[in-house]
């Protein structure tokens, strides 16, 4: 489901050629002052399931990490095997019934949001491009978590630059990654004649597992364009002891593609013209995208990353608050 015109002119049947002139239209760029309107509407969705609490030490993430402090929760009865410890004698001298406090763990659970904005996100057919969705999807990743109260800070990277922001716990750490966003996402255009890092996914990846070494909510925002073995084994490290979500940003483009006429597509420099009643064309395009999809949603089962589909033809916000639900319903179910 990536797409970028340099793998799709491996297709049978396409011929690329040298774009003439730029498409400026909305969905194309996004700027600071729109990623951080998005703040409205980053709401109504988590990343992870809030847990009931149903033991002594109950957080607020469902996940095993180390705890950086205790808040009181309730009082309840004494329960035969909890720990005598924490039964509050005064409370239970004035009932004449045992009864225990209850604490809430809680936890500091940085979150770094890795934003992809190389050229191959440089593609749009519907309502915005691919970077323009990753970059929505990043900003209101940043803005819930800065409302949930944790520490937010980021990758963000193109083909040829990788920019750290070291989490923090305010709003200005939030526009600060926007600004960084949009700042990458403004040097995109159809006429970059920039050389294109083959590996770059790769690094970023492994800038992030050295700075992720435990207990931080990762959120992968890509294409995954260029991804492989080592791809799959750096994923393997950080969910080992993190909590990652992968969000797959794809194109419905090849997912619907027309039964005849010419189409003509542009990505950076190059630009295909593809003939859509010519049936090695449409096969060969629609088999890139199958083995592409389906390699990365085989990670999903085999390394238990969610991955998470986001289009770039329906507005962010509402995929985000209906594929994070989708995903609570299913860990709800495990």
């Amino acid at each position: 489901m990536g797409f970028s015109l340099a793998a799709l002119g491996r297709a049978k049947g396409v011929q690329l050629r040298r774009a003439e002139t730029p498409v400026a239209d909305k969905g194309v760029h996004v700027t600071v002052e729109s990623l951080v309107a998005l703040e409205a509407q980053a709401r109504d969705f988590s990343f992870l399931r809030k847990q009931p609490v149903h033991r002594l030490l109950a957080g607020r993430h469902a996940s095993q990490m180390r705890g950086r402090g205790l808040a009181f929760e309730e009082l309840r009865n004494y329960l035969p095997g909890d720990d005598i410890r924490t039964i509050d004698w005064r409370v239970t001298a004035r009932t004449g019934k045992p009864f225990v406090r209850v604490y809430d763990e809680e936890k500091d659970r940085p979150a770094l949001i890795v934003v992809d904005q190389r050229l191959n996100m440089f593609f749009g057919s519907r309502l915005n491009m691919k970077s323009v969705t990753a970059a929505e999807a990043a900003a209101l990743s940043a803005w819930r978590v800065m409302t949930l109260g944790d520490r937010v800070g980021g990758f963000i990277f193109n083909d040829n630059r990788i920019e750290e922001l070291k989490p923090q716990r305010s709003r200005t750490a939030v526009i600060g990654l926007a600004t960084a966003i949009a700042r990458q996402n403004a040097k995109l255009n159809a006429d970059s004649t920039e050389l294109r890092g083959t590996e770059q996914l790769d690094r970023v990846l492994e800038a992030v597992a050295n700075v992720a070494q435990h207990d931080h909510l990762v959120v992968i925002i890509s294409d995954f364009e260029g991804h492989g073995p080592r791809t799959r084994d750096i994923l393997l490290r950080l969910t080992v002891s993190n909590d990652v979500v992968a969000m797959l940003v794809y194109d419905p483009f090849m997912l619907e593609l027309p039964q005849s006429g010419d189409i003509v597509v542009s990505g950076g420099s190059l630009q295909a013209e593809l003939a859509m009643a010519h049936g090695k064309v449409r096969s060969g395009i629609t088999d890139f995208a199958r083995r592409h999809g389906e390699e990365l949603l085989a990670w999903q089962q085999e390394l238990g990353l969610p991955m998470l589909l986001v289009s770039t033809a329906e507005e962010t916000a509402p995929q985000l608050r209906r594929t994070l639900g989708q995903l609570a319903w299913r860990q709800r179910r495990r």
